[in-house]
Formats: C-alpha cells, sequence, structure tokens
C-alpha cells in the first residue's frame, strides 16, 4: 500500500499545473505557427467556431479516416520498410485491430512482436494513439463549453481542439516520459531480430524497438497496446520498480489533470476537485477491494505461497502488480505487467467491475471526464427529485430533452455488454474461444465485451478473441462503444449552450460539497449494480465462492 500511496501523492502533485496548463490551451486565443501550417495542409479556418451538429461530423469524419488509414497500414505492412519480415494482416484482424486503435481501446486480437513491424507500429499504432486520445479530450472540452457558455449554439472548433490536443499536451509530455523511461532502462532501437544463446545453453531470439518513444502515449493516451505479446510485464517495456511506479503515474496523470482544467475552465475550482474526490474515492475503494482479494485467498496453492502470486511478475509483486491493474483498468488504459486471467476470481473480478464503472475513476484521456460529468447531471437529477424542483447544475437547467441524452448515455455500455456476452455465450462460434468451461468462461466473455465496450484493451489471457466471430462482434462493440456516447455527449453540450443563464437560489444543490460527493459517488455504484449484478454474480462472485 505503500506505492498506492506514492503514486497518489505524485499525481495529486502533478494534476495542479498539467491542469492548469491544459485550461489554458483550450482557452486560448492565439494559435502556435506549427498549428497554423497544419490548419492551411487541412483547409481548415481555426478561427470558425462550429455548431455540435459540424463539431460531431468533424470528429466522425476524422475517426473513419483514421480507421481507414491504420487499415491499409496494417494490410500493407509486408511491402513497407521495417516489416521485420512480417507480411500484412488478414482482412478481418486488420479491421478489427484498426477499430481498436482508432477508438482508443488497444484490443490486441495479434501477437505483439510476432505479427507488427516497426513502422507499423509507430506510424500506424503510434499515430492513432495520439490521435485517438485528442478525439476524447476534444469531446470533453466540447461539453466543458457546453456548460459554460450561455444562448449561443457554438461549443468549439474540433480541429483546434484535436490539433492543441497533439500539439501542445500530448506531444510534449510523450516526449518527456520518453527521455525518463529510456534513461530507467526502456529499449529505444530499430533493432530486428538477432538470436542469443543463453546461459542454459540454449538459443533465443532478442527484438528491439521504438519501445521507448511508443510506451509514454501508449499510457497517457489510454491505449495501452503492448509492442511485446506480455506488454509490461517485458523488461523491454518496463525494466525495474520504479519505471513500474513511472508507468502507473502516466496511465493515470492525463485525466487527472483534465478534471483539473474542468474546474479551471468553468470558473470554480472546487467543481474539479468534487469530480476528482468522486474518482479518488472509486480508485482507493478498487485497489483496496483488489488487494484483498488477492491476499484473502482460500485457494490451495496460494495459501501454500502465502498469497495469489501466479501470473504477477515477480520482479514487482503482488501489491505492485495488483495496483497497476487498477490503474490500468480504472483509467481505460489497456496495459497490463501481469496476467489478469492470473488473478483470483474475485480479484479479476474487481478489475472487471472498475471497467463497469464507466470507467470514470478516473477514466480515460477525455473520456473519463464527460463520464463523470454524465453521472453527476444523473445524481443532480436525483437530488432534483428527492426535493421536487427542476435539476441544474453549474446554473444549466436539465429539462427533458437533457435527461434523454443523459439517460441514453447510461443505457449504451450495459446494453452492449449484456446483449453481447449473451450473443456470445448463446452461440456456438462464441463458445468455441472459451478457455475454461463454467464460471470463468463466462467471466472471460464477458470482461472481453466490458473491455472493449468502455474502450479499456485488457483481456483474460484465456479468452481466444482472434476469430472471425469475435474479430466482427468486438469491432462493432467498440465502435459504437467509443462513438454513441460522443453523439450523445455533443447533442448535450449544443443543448446546454442554448440555455440562458440560470439563477443560483436556497434551492439549488451544491455541486462541490462532501453531499454532492457521496450522492455522485453512490449513484455511480447503484447504477454498475443495477446494470451488471447478475453477471458478477454468475461470474466471479460465484467462482470465487465456490
Amino acid at each position: 500500500m505503500v506505492l498506492a500511496v506514492i503514486v497518489i501523492a505524485v499525481v495529486g502533485l502533478l494534476h495542479v499545473p498539467l491542469g492548469d496548463y491544459m485550461a489554458r490551451v483550450y482557452t486560448a486565443r492565439r494559435h502556435w505557427r506549427l498549428e497554423t501550417v497544419l490548419y492551411r495542409v487541412c483547409g481548415v479556418d481555426p478561427d470558425a467556431e462550429q455548431r455540435w451538429t459540424r463539431y460531431l461530423t468533424s470528429l466522425l469524419a476524422f475517426s473513419a479516416v483514421s480507421v481507414a488509414g491504420l487499415y491499409a497500414i496494417l494490410r500493407l505492412q509486408g511491402r513497407l520498410p521495417f516489416s521485420l519480415d512480417h507480411p500484412g494482416m488478414p482482412a478481418a484482424l486488420a479491421f478489427n485491430t484498426a477499430v481498436s486503435f482508432a477508438t482508443n481501446t488497444s484490443w490486441q486480437n495479434y501477437a505483439g512482436e510476432a505479427t507488427l513491424g516497426h513502422l507499423a507500429l509507430a506510424a500506424g499504432l503510434g499515430t492513432q494513439a495520439f490521435a485517438s486520445a485528442a478525439v476524447g479530450l476534444a469531446a470533453g472540452v466540447a461539453l466543458i463549453r457546453g456548460l459554460v457558455r450561455h444562448r449561443t449554439d457554438q461549443v468549439g472548433n474540433f480541429w483546434v481542439d484535436l490539433i492543441r490536443g497533439v500539439v501542445r499536451i500530448l506531444l510534449p509530455l510523450a516526449a518527456v516520459s520518453a527521455i525518463v523511461l529510456i534513461g530507467l532502462g526502456v529499449v529505444q532501437n530499430l533493432a530486428g531480430p538477432h538470436g542469443v544463446t543463453t546461459l542454459a545453453g540454449s538459443g533465443q531470439t532478442i527484438l528491439g524497438g521504438p519501445v521507448g518513444s511508443w510506451e509514454p502515449i501508449k499510457l497517457m493516451s489510454g491505449d495501452g497496446g503492448g509492442i511485446f505479446n506480455v506488454n509490461s510485464a517485458h523488461p523491454f517495456e518496463n525494466p525495474n520498480a520504479l519505471s513500474n511506479a513511472f508507468e502507473i503515474v502516466l496511465m493515470l496523470l492525463v485525466p487527472t489533470a483534465f478534471i483539473r482544467a474542468f474546474g479551471r475552465m468553468v470558473g470554480d475550482r472546487r467543481q474539479g476537485w468534487a469530480l476528482l474526490a468522486v474518482a479518488g474515492i472509486l480508485f482507493v475503494g478498487a485497489v483496496a477491494a483488489a488487494t484483498g482479494a488477492q491476499h484473502l485467498h482460500h485457494n490451495t496453492v496460494p495459501v501454500a505461497v502465502g498469497t495469489a502470486a501466479e501470473g504477477t511478475e515477480s520482479r514487482f509483486g503482488v501489491p505492485a502488480s495488483t495496483l497497476f491493474g487498477v490503474a490500468a483498468t480504472g483509467s481505460a488504459d489497456g496495459a497490463a505487467n501481469a496476467s489478469y486471467d492470473s488473478f483470483t476470481s474475485l480479484g479479476g473480478g474487481t478489475l472487471m467491475a472498475t471497467i463497469m464503472l464507466s470507467e470514470v475513476s478516473p477514466g480515460g484521456a477525455g473520456s473519463g471526464l464527460y463520464g463523470l460529468l454524465m453521472l453527476a447531471l444523473l445524481a443532480v437529477f436525483l437530488g432534483g427529485l428527492m426535493i421536487g424542483r427542476t435539476p441544474e447544475y453549474l446554473r444549466k437547467r436539465l429539462q427533458v430533452r437533457e435527461m434523454k441524452l443523459v439517460a441514453l448515455y447510461a443505457l449504451v455500455s450495459p446494453t452492449l455488454i449484456l446483449a453481447g456476452t449473451g450473443l456470445a455465450i448463446a452461440l456456438p462460434a462464441g463458445r468455441a474461444s472459451i478457455g475454461n468451461p463454467g464460471a470463468h468462461g463466462l467471466s472471460e466473455v464477458a470482461y472481453a465485451l466490458t473491455s472493449t465496450t468502455q474502450s479499456n484493451g485488457s483481456a483474460f489471457g484465456g479468452f481466444t478473441g482472434n476469430t472471425p466471430f469475435y474479430n466482427s462482434l468486438l469491432a462493432i462493440v467498440m465502435l459504437a462503444g467509443r462513438y454513441l456516447p460522443m453523439i450523445l455527449v455533443l447533442a448535450l453540450a449544443g443543448s446546454l449552450a442554448r440555455q440562458r443563464r440560470g439563477v443560483v437560489n436556497a434551492g439549488t444543490l451544491p455541486s462541490h460539497r462532501p453531499l454532492f460527493v457521496g450522492l455522485v459517488t453512490a449513484s455511480v455504484l447503484v447504477f454498475t449494480a443495477l446494470d451488471f449484478v447478475l453477471i458478477l454474480a454468475l461470474g466471479p462472485l460465484a467462482e470465487g465462492l465456490a
């Protein structure tokens, strides 16, 4: 738990200046020279604002081009430089992978270093790691503007928000973090595979790669895709305990800083502190639950060795592996330094439940904040029902249209997860990929649907996803899970921006006090329990109690 305290303290210290800087980035009037060049190349007028429908059209068009471009790179990999003699991906797998990284999910149905060369990784997946994170930040910024602006139909310019997110925020952070990680021992080269003789006298093939430049954006963006099949358990990606702690900080930093930026942009830092408190309570609770599940076990082998050590990285130990897992599942990051399938049934169930919280502890880049805000609006609605008045948040009235959008948003993830899991279990093609029978097999499928719906990307290792059925199903789920919520968020931003400024009176629910924090936290837990208690009971809980 000492490591958890240190990580939380470091993130708490760093998120303040970074959050203040992010707020200045998205409110600045002047454009950098490099940005001006990019606007000219793209034919964009950076000073022209967009209605939410135009903003959404731009976002979806950019994402569609991103999927198509990455698909082409993956299919043509065998004809590109630095392919390391890997052929192009099959069509179904290439489509699944392109959708995965363009939606910031990083679900990998392929075996890392055995499938991708350096160019496909850097120019393909690397570009999308930056772009998809910036898209999420842009959607979050548009919702903030909807809460701040009055009597207008404009929520900003998507292209400006996208380019600023990459150029001013993600690229500088990635560059600095890459230097730190390379200094800590992360590999950075363009070397091909070469053979070595081990101490035992056997042969082994060693592969290098642009790991140091990939690792920071993989972690900060919520992308999480590993160059190597074992992800951050590989010593080239995560060489020691210090790099492990630094990588956990990177996963949590941008989402928490964006919550701080929200408080600055709405002109009341207390609003940011309130939402950060909700995310912090959920995160600490998940760490405690997962750590307890890993130590308070009853299986024969864990009892004999004193802890549930199977599948964890022995260099870091069980607590550090558990903290990494909670940070990854809580921040919409698919990274892993241990085998989540080897966690105890209740420990793995905790990771799955953390994703089911809509990943708001603290969530992904941009998606964590707008997820928190949508849940805060639900909590405000419940509070309004209790006192019999129209709910308000930041002087914006939540009327019929707004609450319909919020309700639809709340239904997207449960519908995709439960319907997808039911379909997979019902069909022979879905059941064929289950590596373990019984309750754990159900958990494997449910985790896959939960992870892809919520743009996480991690998985239980016993599940085989590289089949025609799952390549198609999971691609559809990733697209719907990413863009349907964004459509509703931007529609809500436009609806709120058109309202006039409200008046705070004695009946207004203060949204910066402990009562509000408790109301939002309780709403998150209650809605998650109502949506997923049955599938958790039939999967990890049933397995844990067996």
